[in-house]
């Protein structure tokens, strides 16, 4: 059985897809980039300000599941451009305390609205 997640504390999708989709005990979340959800703007300030709200976006999802992001066991992260790596990280890691999860980090030539950054998780009950 599949529950489709959504809350208005992280951007409406832009397509036909879903925030996350909750299967059983794990939460599947859709990409999120850096779209303020109270404004709908896209957030250019710089890379770190882009991931922060990247985060921020996910975090919204996963508590309206009722999780947290100790529970993400896998992330995706696509980035426009790799030499962007260490700032994405170093924004990354402040929301991990303990256990980071397993992870990709691919370079793609372009994200939907032109973001920077895109970042999906799964997380596990």
């Amino acid at each position: 059985m599949k529950t489709i997640i959504y809350t208005s504390h992280a951007p409406a999708p832009i397509g036909p897809y879903s925030q996350a989709v909750l299967v059983n005990e794990t939460l599947y979340t859709s990409g999120q980039i850096a779209i303020n959800p109270f404004s709908g703007d896209l957030v250019f300030t710089d890379i770190t300000s882009e991931t922060h709200q990247v985060m921020n976006n996910l975090k919204a999802i996963l508590l309206e599941a009722g999780f947290d992001f100790s529970q993400v066991v896998k992330t995706t992260i696509f980035v426009k451009d790799l030499n962007n790596f260490s700032a994405i990280n170093e924004a990354y890691s402040e929301y991990f305390i303990s256990d980071a999860p397993a992870r990709e980090t691919v370079e793609v030539s372009r994200l939907p609205k032109d973001a920077n950054v895109e970042i999906s998780c799964i997380a596990v009950r």
